[in-house]
Formats: C-alpha cells, sequence, structure tokens
C-alpha cells in the first residue's frame, strides 16, 4: 500500500509563519515566542511545514522563508535519524527543485539545508542530489547553476573526501563529474559563478583526488587566467589557492615559481586589502614550504618594500579607534579576553615549555600584522641579507620627525622588531644605537609608537642583557628598564599593556640583573597595581609572577615584602570566591610562593585554607550548583591546586601542619580521578609535590593515589593526554624515593605501562620519555628484586632515554636504580652495555661520591664479566672521545 503524500494544514502554516515573523520584531519577547515555536516542535511533521514554508510558502516573505530554513537546518543537524523515513523523504523532495529558486537568498538557504541533509545521510545516502545538481549545472539558466553551485560548495566544504569515493547509483564519484564542469565556470561571465566554481575546486587541494591530480595542469590555467579578474572576491579566491597549493602541493608550482612570485608581489599591492591580505600569506608559506630561497633573492628589494609599506596602519585600523583608551575609561566586555591557565607540568624539562607567543598588540589578523609576520619569517630565512635592503628604508620613515609621519615611524620600529631574531648578526654591533634610537620614542605623544617601542624592545631584550658584562652595558640595560617602568605608569592602557608584556620578556631574560633594581622595580608595580583596571591587572599579575620566577629567593627580603605583599594580600581578601579574577592572582601567588620559600609562611595559612575551600566548593558545584551558590568552573580547582603545589615546593616541609588539619587529602583523591584531564595534570603534579613534602599524609590512600596515576600511563591515554601523563609518571617516581619499599605492589603494573612510552616509535613528548626513564630507575633503586629480572624489556631504550636527562637529582636516582638493578642481574644489561656506557657517559659531573664509586664498580665488574675480546668489541664500539671519557674517569 502507497504512503499517503503529505500535505500541510493551512492553519499550521499560518500559526509557524506568524510565530517567525512575530520572532522577527526586536521588541517582543523573544523568549516566549521561542518556546511556542518548541510546543510546534513535538509534532513529528513540524519539519515536513518548516521545508514547504521554505519551498513553496511564495505568499510570505522571504525573510521569513529564509528563518523557517535555517530552523530547519538546526533541526535536521540536531535530530534527522528520528525523523520518520517518509517525512525524511518529503524533505529531500521538496527541497530539489528549489535550488533553481527565483530568489539568492531562498537559493542560498536551501543550499545550507541540503549540504546539512548530505552530512546526515552521506553521499551514498542521497545519490539523486548529485544528479539534480549535474543537470542544474548543465541548464545554462543562471538561477539554476548559481543555487547548484552554492549547494555543491557547501557539501564540498564539509566533506571533500567523500565525494571522492565511489556511490551506488552514480556512474562515478562525484568529483568525477563535477571537476570538469567546475572548471569551465572558471570562464563564465558571471563573477559570482566564477567565485563560487573555484572556491569549490580549491577544497580539494590538500585531499589532491585522482580527477584534480589528472586536471592539474587544466585548473592552473584557470588560475592564472583569474588572477587579474575584476571581482576582488575571485582574486582573494586565486591567491588563497596558490598559498594553499604552496603548503601541501608546492611541486605543481614549482615550474611556474617565478610568475606566482611576480603575481603575488602584484596582489600584495592591491587596491583591496582581503586580496592583499591573502597574497601577503604566501610569504610565509613560501619560507615554511622550504623552497629554495634563490627564488625569491631577487624580488626581496620590492618585496621588503612593499611589506614595510604595508606595516603601516590603514586609516580603518581597529587599533586607531582605541588608540587613545584613557586609563580612566572603564574596561567593556569585549576587552576582557578570555585567559588560558597552563596547569602545571612537573619533571624532567617540565618547566621549560615556551609560551606561544601572543607578540602583536592587535588582536585581529590584518595585512599590517600579516606583512610583519612576513618579514619576521623571511628574516630567519635570508638573514642579514635583508639588511642592505631594509635598513635604509627603516632610516627614512624614522627621520621623518613630523607627527603627520607618525605611521611611517611606527612601521619602521614595528620592522625592527620583526627582524630582531633573523638579523640579529648583522644588528647586534649596531645594538648600542638601535637602543639609543628607541629608547626616546618611548616618550612619543602617539600612544601607538610608545606601545610598538615596547614590544620592539622586547625583542631585544635578550642581548641588551647580553651587554651588561660591556662597557656602557649596565647603562643601556638601565635606560631600557626604567624606560618600560615609566611606560608601565603610562595614562595609556594600550601602552600599559604593551608595556607590561615587554617587562615580562625582559624579567625572564636578565634574571639575576634585577635584584639591585627589586626596590624601583616592585615601587612601580605595585604603583600601578593601584591604578590599573581589570584586563590589564591580569598582565600586571603576570608580570609580577615573572618578577617572583626571575629573581627567586632574593625577594624574600623585608623591605622587597613590605611594598609587594599588603596590595596583593588586599585585593586577595576583596575578590570573592566566584570571581574568575582570582585566577590570575592565584597563578601570581604561586610564582611568590615558589620564590620566597618559608618566607611565605607568614601568608601561608590563609592562602592554603582559601585554596582548600575553593576546591571543595567547586565539587560541591559540580554535583549540585544550587547547593554550592556558584557555577561549576574547573578553573578555580585547577589554579588552586597549582597553587597549593607552589606552597608544597615552597615551605617544604613546613606544609605538613597545613595538611593535617585539613581535607586535602580526601579532595586531592577526588581530583586525580577527575573527568577534565587539566584537573587531573595539576592534581598528579600536587601529588608529586606533597610525597617529597610530607609523604605521611598520603597514607590511607597511598595504593589508591598510586593506582589512578598509573592509569594515566596506559593505552591512549598517554597520546591523548601527554602532560597529565608526564605528570602521573613524575609523581609515582617522587613517591617511589619517600615510601621506597611501600610501592612494591604496583611496581610491576608501572613498569608495563613505562617500557611502551620507552620503546614507542611514535616520537612521543620528550620529557615523558624522561620523566619515564628516571621513574623507571627509581623504582629500580627502591625495589630491584622486583624491576632486576625483567631489564633485558627495556634495557636498550631506558639507556637511550637517560642520555639526553640533564645532569641533577633525579638523574642520579635513575643511575642509583641502574647500579642496583645490574647487581642483582648483570645479564640484563649484556646486550645493552655499549648504550649504557653511552649513557653513563653523558654525565659532565656526577656529584654523589657514593655514585660515581657505584658505577665504577658497575664497569669494572663488566669489565670481569666479559673479558677479553668481549670487552674490546664493546670498547671499540664507543666513539672514541666517549671511550676516553670513561677510560679516564673510571680507570677502566
Amino acid at each position: 500500500m502507497a504512503t499517503p503524500v503529505w500535505h500541510p494544514q493551512e492553519e499550521g502554516v499560518k500559526e509557524i509563519c506568524g510565530l517567525l515573523q512575530e520572532f522577527r520584531q526586536p521588541s517582543v519577547d523573544q523568549s516566549r515566542i521561542w518556546q511556542q515555536l518548541q510546543r510546534c516542535s513535538q509534532f513529528p511533521d513540524f519539519n515536513n511545514y518548516l521545508t514547504f514554508i521554505l519551498c513553496r510558502a511564495e505568499g510570505h516573505s522571504v525573510e521569513v522563508r529564509q528563518a523557517a530554513g535555517l530552523l530547519l537546518k538546526n533541526n535536521l543537524k540536531a535530530n534527522y535519524q528520528a525523523i520518520a523515513p517518509a517525512y525524511q523523504h518529503y524533505i529531500k523532495a521538496e527541497l530539489l527543485p528549489c535550488l533553481g529558486s527565483s530568489d539568492r537568498h531562498i537559493r542560498a538557504t536551501v543550499g545550507t539545508v541540503i549540504s546539512v541533509v548530505v552530512q546526515q545521510v552521506h553521499v551514498q545516502g542521497w545519490p539523486e542530489i548529485f544528479q539534480a545538481i549535474a543537470q542544474c549545472l548543465d541548464s545554462n539558466d543562471y538561477n539554476h547553476m548559481e543555487g547548484a553551485l552554492d549547494a555543491l560548495s557547501k557539501i564540498c566544504e564539509d566533506m571533500p573526501v567523500e565525494l571522492d569515493s565511489d556511490v551506488p547509483g552514480l556512474s562515478d564519484r562525484p568529483i568525477n563529474v563535477f571537476l570538469p564542469r567546475l572548471l569551465q565556470f572558471f570562464s563564465s561571465q558571471h563573477a559570482t559563478l566564477r567565485k563560487l566554481s573555484l572556491g569549490t575546486v580549491n577544497q580539494f587541494i590538500v585531499s589532491l583526488p585522482t580527477a584534480l591530480f589528472i586536471n592539474m595542469d587544466n585548473y592552473l590555467q584557470g588560475l592564472f587566467s583569474l588572477a587579474d579578474d575584476p571581482a576582488p572576491e575571485v582574486r582573494k579566491l586565486v591567491c588563497a589557492a596558490l598559498v594553499e597549493l604552496l603548503e601541501v602541493q608546492p611541486n605543481f608550482l614549482q615550474p611556474h615559481m617565478r610568475n606566482v612570485i611576480e603575481y603575488m608581489l602584484q596582489a600584495n599591492q592591491d587596491g583591496d586589502e582581503e586580496v592583499a591580505l591573502e597574497s601577503c600569506e604566501f610569504w610565509s608559506a613560501f619560507c615554511e614550504a622550504r623552497c629554495t630561497p634563490e627564488l625569491l633573492r631577487e624580488f626581496l628589494p620590492r618585496l621588503i618594500t612593499v611589506l614595510l609599506t604595508n606595516m603601516a596602519y590603514a586609516d580603518d585600523d581597529e587599533a586607531l579607534v582605541d588608540a587613545d583608551d584613557d586609563e580612566n575609561g572603564p574596561d567593556r566586555d569585549q576587552d576582557l579576553k578570555p585567559r588560558f591557565h597552563q596547569s602545571r607540568v612537573h619533571g624532567a624539562d617540565g618547566g621549560n615549555e615556551e609560551d606561544e607567543e601572543d607578540d602583536d598588540i592587535i588582536n585581529s589578523w590584518n595585512l599590517r600584522k600579516c606583512s610583519a609576520a612576513g618579514l619576521d619569517i623571511l628574516s630567519t630565512v635570508f638573514g642579514d641579507e635583508l639588511l642592505p635592503v631594509l635598513m635604509p628604508l627603516v632610516q627614512a620613515n624614522l627621520s621623518q620627525p613630523t607627527d603627520a609621519a607618525w605611521k611611517a615611524r611606527e612601521a619602521a620600529v614595528l620592522a625592527l622588531g620583526a627582524v630582531a631574531e633573523g638579523c640579529i648578526n648583522g644588528l647586534l654591533p649596531h645594538l648600542t644605537q638601535i637602543v639609543a634610537f628607541l629608547v626616546p620614542l618611548l616618550e612619543d605623544k602617539r600612544p601607538l609608537v610608545r606601545s610598538i617601542t615596547c614590544w620592539t624592545l622586547s625583542r631585544y631584550s635578550k642581548w641588551i642583557v647580553q651587554a651588561v658584562g660591556h662597557p656602557d652595558g649596565h647603562a643601556q640595560f638601565d635606560k631600557v628598564l626604567t624606560g618600560l617602568l615609566r611606560r608601565i605608569l603610562d595614562s595609556n592602557k594600550r601602552v600599559q599593556e604593551a608595556a607590561c608584556s615587554a617587562f615580562a620578556t625582559l624579567e625572564e631574560e636578565a634574571a639575576e640583573e634585577l635584584a639591585p633594581r627589586l626596590e624601583l622595580i616592585l615601587q612601580h608595580l605595585m604603583f600601578a597595581f593601584g591604578k590599573y583596571q581589570r584586563r590589564n591587572l591580569r598582565i600586571l599579575y603576570d608580570a609580577i609572577g615573572t618578577l617572583a620566577d626571575a629573581v627567586g629567593s632574593e625577594l624574600n627580603e623585608v623591605k622587597y615584602l613590605e611594598i609587594l605583599m599588603p596590595p596583593l594580600i588586599n585585593k586577595w581578601q576583596q575578590l570573592p570566591d566566584s570571581d574568575k579574577d582570582l585566577f590570575p592572582l592565584l597563578e601570581c601567588f604561586t610564582s611568590i610562593a615558589q620564590a620566597l620559600g618559608s618566607g611565605f609562611s607568614l601568608y601561608a595559612e590563609p592562602v592554603f585554607v582559601r585554596c582548600i575551600n575553593l576546591i571543595r566548593t567547586q565539587e560541591v558545584a559540580k554535583a549540585d550548583p544550587g547547593r554550592a551558590g556558584v557555577a561549576y568552573d574547573k578553573e578555580f580547582i585547577v589554579c588552586s591546586l597549582d597553587l597549593l603545589s607552589g606552597l608544597a615546593e615552597g615551605l617544604g616541609s613546613s606544609i605538613e601542619s597545613l595538611v593535617s588539619r585539613s581535607d586535602l587529602r580526601d579532595l586531592l583523591l577526588q581530583c586525580c580521578a577527575d573527568d577534565a584531564a587539566d584537573v587531573r595534570q595539576s592534581a598528579l603534579a600536587l601529588l608529586g609535590d606533597l610525597a617529597k613534602a610530607c609523604a605521611v599524609h598520603l597514607q590511607p590512600h597511598l595504593p589508591d593515589f598510586l593506582n589512578l596515576a598509573a592509569k594515566q600511563l596506559q593505552g591512549s591515554e598517554v597520546k591523548d593526554n601527554v602532560s597529565v601523563a608526564n605528570n602521573a609518571c613524575w609523581a609515582i617516581g617522587e613517591v617511589a624515593v619517600k615510601v621506597r619499599q611501600e610501592i612494591s605492589p604496583v611496581v610491576m603494573n608501572v613498569i608495563t605501562c613505562l617500557v611502551p612510552i620507552l620503546t614507542s616509535t611514535e616520537g612521543l613528548n620528550k620529557s615523558l620519555l624522561e620523566n619515564s626513564a628516571i621513574t623507571l630507575g627509581r623504582l629500580g633503586w627502591v625495589c630491584p628484586d622486583l624491576v632486576a629480572p625483567h631489564m633485558d624489556h627495556f634495557m636498550l631504550a631506558w639507556c637511550h632515554a637517560l642520555r639526553s636527562i640533564r645532569d641533577d637529582v633525579e638523574k642520579e636516582d635513575a643511575f642509583r636504580g641502574l647500579c642496583a638493578m645490574v647487581r642483582l642481574n648483570p645479564g640484563g644489561a649484556v646486550s645493552a652495555f655499549v648504550p649504557m656506557c653511552e649513557a653513563i657517559g653523558s654525565w659532565h659531573e656526577i656529584r654523589s661520591a657514593d655514585l660515581r664509586s657505584e658505577i665504577a664498580q658497575v664497569l669494572h665488574g663488566y669489565k670481569q664479566l666479559l673479558s677479553g675480546p668481549t670487552w674490546d668489541q664493546c670498547m671499540a664500539a664507543l666513539d672514541p672521545p666517549m671511550r676516553e671519557k670513561l677510560v679516564k674517569k673510571y680507570q677502566i
């Protein structure tokens, strides 16, 4: 029996259209209308009504029909599979004829809905749509061609790989059917059709289906024919295609590279800024693709001129609107960028992960910023070669003293910063002159000149600090330091931000050089603390924390703490537990606690108690926000755990009295089992720090902690959450050296997790490999009877990992484990004796006399065990310098 054809009720159409019309009115209660629409959506044929209104309700406004289509799109995205098959069929059947609707807005909405349906049913689930699109493309009717191209472009954007697959019901793969037609549209008289066809083909550059590979010459000819297209949106797509080809398929461009570079140079000066921006991406792509520099060398004089010109602020740049952002004006909500706390990473090289640079003060990507990035990366490829071209242009811009030429001066300062690292060899002899020129610009009347000067000086921080030992180096450093401190107190918020960020960079480089100037620095920072608003206060917290990291225990003097701590404690007390401005303050306190060590004990108890309360409140909020009185936000937990880690690291065993009077152990166990990776990461860091400071207080939950930590080292957990695995591995090692034999119940479980990490061929994180090697050694040290029998399974990979670990206490522990295991099972290391010697030779200096003696005994023991020719072969397998080093140190 045939399924009855669905027909809408006129009253239903009228009601839904009325609601959609009303919903568009700005003055109505939209939530009430939305609830009524949601009630309508309970009817199983509601989506049919929306389809009918979109495709057939020509008596209603286009806006209402579009609104129906957008609601339909969202419903299909969320619940397509729950729709009855008959209704699915109705929706698809109604959409097809509307591809060629006479109204372009309806066509566009229909194309969007069609792409969503294809996402749900995949290419195989709706072959008819591709037949319909092909017919429309061949129709010569503009509306049908444009509607079909629009739908096809959206489908290709969502699922390009699927279009290069066999589809039951179609004689050929969709891409094979469509690509020749798309290439023909490159020469259409209609700009929209040229744009849509080119944009669609561009979607396939990365996956490079056979159809495009075969037609690559035709595609490139089509691209080149569109290079000077009158429509800027087409020229933009040409540039985008050339950039993407260079990134993923550079060989195809190689024969045409000279012409492509010439074209991109011209496009970089296009009157349409979007075209110029798209083409500007080419220079970074060229360098990152490791193309032969020679290809670009002859164009450098013209290219650098273009880049420098484009680095000047455009008249409509958003930065110009906010340039006079006075400190007394309140921060807007959009000024408060979301912040992302980085959970603690512990162990070997754990603290050396570089932060991503946030160099440019302007948030949005634009031609100015892209040009500076291009110049930066070009300088890393061509180095000092750029200077003979660049410096006369920079000097010319800087020598324009008039206020009207401030944008040229600003661009020149930006250029000096952009090439600071790549061209440093050529610039270093002139560093004194560069700094002498930049420092006065910190007083320029234009805030944007002052702010970019801060950034550029920060780019030279490393070399300004290195020059301190040279004549006049101290005076130069002081000029930069005091200049940046003055700008930290600037009345302009943008300059405050730039100066704080630049000063934080200088602090990282200067470290102990800051100690004699601490009082002056703290006075400026804490004065700024009293005048900054929320956004810049966050950056100031970072500068204070960086200062604490840089000077360490030098900060632990009463005169400094009297300047630093009262304003911070006052702010700490002012902020409620639900205020996200606590996050950067918690981070700042973490650095201070680590720097002050026992000196933080005066402030420790209230800070410790509040961290516990924050974690406890958030754990309640996770289960029942109503009872907690706050919404759950895991970042409160992460920041609090990290501050507790800082306290444990700083106070050491002195934290024991605080831990013993709290429920930290129980809370920490919950956090180690949390669903969120960053909570587990910080919890495991604290577990390791508490093990070092007061391991006794981890009982009676020690087995639970160790099992949770071991779980982070199993299977996909390692790849999915490397930093969690890293901290788990480190924490297990710290617990092991404190509790010794008590760890024996989990040793074999941990070893079975560590060996696959060490023997992995997938290029795992260096820090994780090193921590795994250290922890394996520590387990071998405390429980050699359990680990030594299995040495032949891991010795080779373990010794390779031990070689790259820097000299420190953790490495000493690992080698104590090596010696303990070799004593019990000398045969287990014979097959890896040469790598073991290389690991021993990786030490620069072993400070522990006991360990030196143990290693000497191991080597002499093997000399006796292997004897004669076998020993000589092993020694011959070592590099001569390594062999000489071992012979000299251990008399073997």
